[in-house]
């Protein structure tokens, strides 16, 4: 039986703490899919292909992985893949409240659905999609952060724009 997870959220970008936890899940399952939320917040800096694109050019090194985007509720997208774990990571106590919250929330919906959480190197512990954007934003060095793929991405997006 091969064991399949699914790895999911918005990746807006993607950082070398989800890289992390995306490398270590493919040495532990026979295929990971890395689900790319299109159900987009409002302060979302790239768009669902630019993160879809950016995440392929990452992982493109791992054989086991393929990224998907997914719309609705991700218990349903694992249904519908035949996912019985789903990948979750923790940074930091909080975020455990949220997880733990979520992952009772799928328990309930899908009691054959399982919740593993892992916590990226220590590392990459504080790094957050949110911090990274807000430093590549106002020009600092975000290299210890991302992918050379996502940071070339965010100079990009941030090229010409005043800086506060």
């Amino acid at each position: 039986m091969m064991r399949l997870a699914i790895y999911a959220g918005t990746f807006d970008p993607l950082t070398l703490g989800h890289l992390d936890l995306i490398e270590r899940s493919a040495q532990i399952f026979d295929r990971l899919i890395l689900a790319v939320s299109a159900n987009e917040p409002k302060d979302v800096l790239f768009t669902l292909e630019e993160r879809i694109d950016m995440a392929n050019k990452v992982v493109k090194h791992l054989d086991n992985i393929e990224v998907e985007s997914f719309g609705g509720l991700l218990i349903d997208y694992a249904r519908k893949k035949g996912a019985r774990v789903l990948i979750r990571g923790l940074r930091a106590y909080s975020d455990f409240e949220y997880e733990f919250r979520m992952a009772l929330t799928n328990r309930k919906l899908a009691p054959e659905t399982e919740t593993l959480f892992m916590m990226p190197a220590e590392a990459h512990s504080y790094v957050s999609s949110s911090i990274v954007k807000e430093v590549a934003s106002l020009g600092g060095d975000i290299s210890d952060f991302v992918p050379s793929v996502v940071e070339k991405a965010l100079k990009e997006k941030f090229r010409g724009k005043d800086k506060k």
